[in-house]
């Protein structure tokens, strides 16, 4: 049937279909950008809490076994910088270094002789006493109020320490301790000095290594711009009681070194006994009022180092996800099924 005014016309089906075709053909574009697509392989850092128990574990057994190390090195530097400076304090001392001197020798001529390792205990005891009351024993040979005495060297041991006056716990945590009741480190015949110091102390060496020490060896005491160097002609071990070590003797001029063994157990005493060298030798006097070579390079700290690295990079390489296992290739598995 005809429409009236003219014939009907119908629209092909290719148009219709070509006029939705630009809308999806749009949408696609804005659909990929609106959602990109992230590689599955890709591993971000994320701070692992469960890595951080053993790495404290690690750096806390790492600093106790470095503790040793290090407490030995900060005491050795700070025994450096005093006998660095012994040489200032005595020029600035007052009284002058010549009369302390000879203070020093008229102490050590009033001395009655006599000293004693006290049993049951870690440090000798002298029962010396100076027959003038007027000479302290405190006072002399002091040039400071820390009580600083001299200096001794022990090239064997690689010893280096401040002697001060007295030998109460104290004192030895500091340095070396002359015994109150021997000679004064000054010299002189008929006269033994005895020094004293600890052995096997975590935080410092002071005379653990005495015991490398043998016959023919030397020492020197540097008091009060004297040099004074003994060789070793006498190491013993002895009872804590043993009086008669540590006595002087007529016309030899003496010093002993004093400390205690075995290590941690304090059951007997070493000495480590020399007789005065004369001339005193020209090396010992140019090395006089040098700076100290210990502590050395602190070795420790590269150790230290290289730990915290280590655990820094166990916290870095924690913080990691695990790569995924690769699933094997189905289409590759049928293949070889099928061969």
């Amino acid at each position: 049937m005809m429409c009236p005014g003219g014939p009907e016309r119908r629209v092909p089906r290719r148009s219709r279909v070509m006029t939705t075709a630009p809308d999806s053909v749009q949408a696609s574009p804005d659909a990929s950008a609106t959602s990109p697509t992230v590689p599955r392989d890709v591993r971000r850092w994320r701070f692992s809490a469960i890595s951080l128990i053993p790495s404290l574990l690690a750096l806390a057994g790492l600093l106790l076994f470095l503790y040793p190390s290090v407490s030995a090195w900060i005491v050795q530097y700070n025994q450096s910088q005093i006998i660095s400076h012994y040489a200032d304090s005595v020029r600035d001392a007052d009284p002058s270094a010549q009369e302390q001197l000879s203070l020093a020798h008229r102490y050590n001529d009033a001395l009655s002789s006599g000293a004693v390792l006290q049993a049951n205990s870690n440090v000798p005891t002298g029962d010396g006493t100076s027959g003038d009351a007027s000479l302290d024993y405190n006072t002399i040979l002091s040039v400071d109020s820390s009580g600083l005495m001299g200096r001794l060297k022990v090239p064997a041991a690689d010893i280096d320490l401040p002697i001060y006056h007295g030998t109460d716990d104290e004192t030895l945590l500091r340095g070396l301790g002359h015994l109150e009741g021997t000679s004064l480190p000054v010299g002189g015949l008929s006269q033994r000095s005895v020094v004293t110091g600890h052995r096997g102390l975590a935080e410092a060496r002071m005379f653990t290594d005495l015991d490398k020490v043998q016959v023919g060896d030397t020492f020197t005491f540097e008091v009060f711009g004297e040099v004074l160097t003994y060789r070793v002609f006498d190491k013993k071990v002895v009872e804590p009681d043993e009086t008669e070590a540590l006595r002087s003797e007529p016309g030899r001029d003496l010093a002993t070194l004093v400390t205690c063994t075995p290590l941690g157990i304090n059951t007997h005493r070493i000495l480590i006994t020399g007789e005065r060298v004369y001339p005193t030798p020209q090396r010992d006097i140019d090395a006089a009022g040098a700076t100290p070579d210990i502590p050395g390079f602190p070795w420790w700290a590269v150790g230290l180092l290289a730990g915290i690295s280590l655990i820094g990079l166990y916290i870095w390489r924690s913080g990691y996800p695990p790569r995924p296992k690769k699933r094997p290739n189905t289409e590759q598995v049928r293949e070889d099924s099928a061969d």
